[in-house]
């Protein structure tokens, strides 16, 4: 076949070295950079040198049915002949193909189906290096198929970067398979460092900076300026295309602006990949980064970002983050400039911050939901990927969130190993969640509705705008979107035929007993795909929902969903640090439905707890984390209700307790005691009372049904409940709740500072006393505050014999003669001690 083609690319010269490597080997490697024929002119070699049909897998569709027509194009042929395609819902080919490119995703399911890939001689692995998980698996499968069944399969890896080594250990098995290069892209592209002339925010899970749309707009033109020729625009997604699109409207007189996206039908991918009759420019995704040739390109401008699956574990929630490219992505993109003359990228960063990119991208099996690939993984006989020749091994945590998601779907056992059900879930050949929706979908709202709904679900670039997936239902049924609804049928036909004999699901009709009306069909089939997902409004008429999963979800200003009661919420995501996900696509349905849905999280429980500052005793019927119904507690059990009490002492603190004079008194003179005689006595800080309340506090709270019984505990009581009887009949020696002054009176010890009890007692009363007291058994002095007549203090001391050598002198002077109806004697250690105002000494 390949003489049948003129055309020289640089890869033609390595042609013969790959395919006797191939020959000796079995496998190998080719190294090609972008722009030098890899994928157009290896497949025809390799079908030259075998017999058998030559499978060529691509990671996405458009590049798999842009290399089939280039090849058959070469050939003088017509698709389907010689050189053919099949991808999801679309095949061309026939009994005479040599060649077939598929999807990477459809080499893995032709291997479910049939491992030995029989009338298959050769599998060829293009842009290998992207890293989608259908690339590892198909890589994966297909090296133990020719390792086990199929020694003559021949299997090649084709790559534009380096990492050549990598693949040929995963290749070859004990011996590294031979690694073939070819030389540098055909033609050089130039570099020009174009950044935004003010720096521009971070887009992560939010919408790219309007200013580097405006700037990346302005580059356009400055390039068309500039250059000669087809320009080709990298932007990160479709609403990034459109917005661009219409940044340069006025181009439109004399420039054609075209779109290539993976939402778009094939025709219209078709149309941007064929030179026209105008200057154009083409404003592209990723798809549009390897294994295309956009004729007449001359000039690449890259805005720098990158769009890429991120999974909240937590959640379970998806997100698409914009991310800087990475530097080989980056180059992947320029070489699109060097196809077919020299060329030029702009890129819209400098070359300082290029040197700060990370080197490749980040593969998807490190960000993605992982739940399809463990399924493939136990259909493939290998749960969790042991033994596999996987570039990366799949990350744990997002492995046990995939297996339970499989467990809880039936689709695997507890061992990991598949199941019968598992069977039909991967023969369906959509996600997990989707099949187990239509499977189980089909019976309660028909075949029919339950393919179209599904399908619109595993294609949700075809819902349009808005977030009501109701109307983007009915929008498809009317085609009033042509390009998005035959993309719709071909995977509702598909699905449709997946679907085991269903005679209940097709001949259900509107006067059936439990037929559901469209809008609430949607609504289920949405809540058996993701029943964590299904969403209550939090107040009548608002926007703002809890899904019965536990996270909270907003619908975006001016939805029409807003106020709706109940949703099943089919896209969200959450962006890094918000309080609540973004409701992308959701469904209708009412209680009834959501509960026929979900009926495993349907949970029926006694609930006795603290909650808002009491205790609720109530029963308690939930959907999740979705409260439906809650009636009192007649008779709640009184261990319970203690436990709610303690929960919520241990939640808001010992302040819930009525902390009297006499109850605090008691628990200082228990801390002085620990702090002077050590851990024999008890523990009264915050910490130990609330950790053990329920020794101390456990006899008061038996009667207690509510915080307010709380307050009236006996907490001198309780507390003396901590003290074993070999103390308690000491603590009045060692810590005496008051000391008798001189004048006879008793005077309260504050003992708030263990370390100096404080005795407040005017000064006239200690008259005679030649030492102050101690507590403690003798061993701690108190604190003496002497008070003035009106109860002021006017000398702090725990040494009183010096007090009344130095200082009293000066407090004598100072306060005499403002007190003179009270005695202050020369020698207060021989007077008589006064209780009140009398004579004058």
């Amino acid at each position: 076949m390949l003489s049948d083609v003129s055309i020289d690319l640089p890869v033609r010269p390595v042609l013969p070295a790959l395919v006797a490597a191939l020959g000796s080997a079995g496998s190998a490697v080719l190294v090609a950079p972008p722009g030098t024929g890899k994928t157009t002119l290896a497949p025809l070699a390799v079908a030259d040198a075998v017999a058998g049909r030559v499978i060529v897998a691509q990671p996405r569709r458009v590049a798999a049915r842009a290399a089939a027509r280039r090849m058959a194009a070469l050939l003088g042929e017509p698709v389907g002949g010689r050189v053919g395609y099949a991808v999801r819902g679309e095949r061309r080919a026939g009994p005479h193909t040599r060649i077939e490119v598929v999807t990477t995703g459809l080499l893995v399911r032709r291997l479910h189906h049939d491992p030995e890939l029989a009338g298959v001689d050769a599998v060829l692995l293009d842009e290998i290096h992207e890293r989608q998980l259908d690339a590892d698996l198909a890589l994966a499968f297909s090296v133990e198929s020719r390792a086990t069944l199929r020694p003559e399969l021949w299997l090649l890896a084709m790559s534009a970067t380096p990492e050549a080594d990598r693949f040929a250990a995963l290749l070859g098995g004990p011996v590294p398979a031979p690694v073939v290069r070819a030389s540098s892209a055909l033609h050089p592209v130039a570099r020009v460092w174009a950044p935004p002339p003010r720096p521009v925010a971070p887009s992560g899970a939010g919408p790219v900076d309007r200013a580097l749309l405006d700037h990346v707009a302005a580059t356009v033109r400055r390039a068309l300026r500039e250059q000669e020729g087809d320009l080709l625009v990298f932007l990160p997604g479709v609403g990034e295309i459109a917005a661009v699109a219409g940044r340069l409207a006025e181009l439109g007189d004399r420039v054609d602006v075209l779109r290539l996206h993976g939402r778009q039908s094939g025709a219209e991918q078709d149309a941007a990949l064929r030179a026209g009759q105008r200057r154009r420019v083409v404003l592209a995704t990723a798809v549009a980064e390897s294994s295309l040739t956009v004729p007449g390109v001359r000039t690449v401008v890259d805005a720098g970002l990158s769009r890429v699956a991120r999974l909240d574990l937590a959640r379970r929630l998806g997100a698409l983050v914009t991310v800087p490219v990475s530097r080989a992505a980056a180059t992947q993109r320029a070489g699109r400039a060097g196809r077919e003359a020299p060329g030029q990228v702009y890129r819209c960063w400098s070359p300082g911050a290029h040197e700060r990119l990370p080197a490749q991208p980040e593969p998807e099996i490190a960000t993605a939901d992982l739940t399809g690939f463990a399924l493939e993984l136990a259909a493939w006989g290998a749960p969790g990927g042991t033994g596999l020749a996987l570039p990366d091994p799949p990350p744990s945590a997002a492995m046990t969130v995939a297996s339970e998601t499989l467990t809880a779907l039936g689709a695997i056992d507890a061992n990991g190993r598949i199941t019968e059900r598992g069977r039909a879930v991967v023969a369906v050949g959509a996600h997990p969640r989707l099949a187990r929706a239509l499977l189980d979908g089909a019976d309660r709202v028909g075949a029919d509705r339950a393919a179209q709904v599904v399908a619109l679900l595993s294609e949700p670039t075809v819902a349009g705008p808005g977030d009501d997936l109701g109307a983007a239902w009915r929008r498809l049924r009317a085609g009033t979107d042509p390009a998005a609804t035959a993309r719709w049928r071909a995977e509702v036909r598909r699905l449709r035929a997946a679907l085991p004999t269903n005679p209940s699901g097709r001949s259900q009709r509107p006067d059936q007993p439990g037929w559901l009306p469209d809008e609430l069909a949607a609504g289920l089939l949405v809540g058996l795909a993701y029943p964590e997902r299904l969403a209550r409004v939090r107040r009548p008429g608002g926007s703002a929902y809890l899904m019965s999963g536990g996270t909270a979800a907003e619908l975006a200003p001016g939805s029409g969903l807003a106020g709706v009661d109940w949703l099943a919420v089919a896209v969200a995501d959450r962006a890094p640090g918000a309080a609540s996900a973004r409701v992308r696509l959701a469904a209708v349905l009412d209680e009834g439905t959501a509960r026929a849905a979900a009926g495993s999280l349907l949970r029926r429980e006694r609930e006795v707890a603290w909650s808002d500052g009491d205790v609720v005793a109530r029963e308690v019927l939930r959907l999740g984390a979705i409260g439906l119904v809650d009636r009192p507690l007649a008779r709640p059990d009184p261990d319970e209700i203690a436990a709610a009490l303690l929960t919520g002492l241990h939640d808001t603190g010992l302040d819930l307790l009525t902390w009297t004079p006499a109850a605090r008194a008691l628990r200082e003179r228990l801390a002085f005691c620990r702090y002077a005689f050590g851990d024999d006595w008890p523990d009264v800080s915050d910490e130990a009372l609330l950790a053990g309340a329920p020794r101390w506090l456990g006899p008061e709270l038996a009667g207690a049904r509510r915080r307010a019984d709380l307050a009236r505990v006996d907490v001198v009581g309780a507390l003396r409940r901590l003290l074993p009887w070999s103390l308690a009949g000491r603590l009045d020696d060692l810590a005496p709740e008051r000391i008798a002054v001189p004048s006879g009176s008793r005077i309260r010890v504050d003992y708030a500072d263990p370390a100096a009890p404080v005795l407040a007692v005017r000064l006239q009363e200690t008259f005679g006393w030649a030492e102050a007291p101690r507590v403690g058994g003798g061993r701690v002095p108190v604190l003496l505050h002497l008070l003035s007549p009106a109860g002021r203090p006017v000398a702090v001391t725990a040494d009183l014999a010096s007090f009344w050598r130095s200082g009293y002198r000066q407090v004598r002077a100072e306060l005499r003669g403002r007190y003179p109806r009270h005695p202050w004697p020369e020698d207060p250690t021989t007077a008589t001690p006064a209780r009140r105002a009398g004579r004058r000494s």
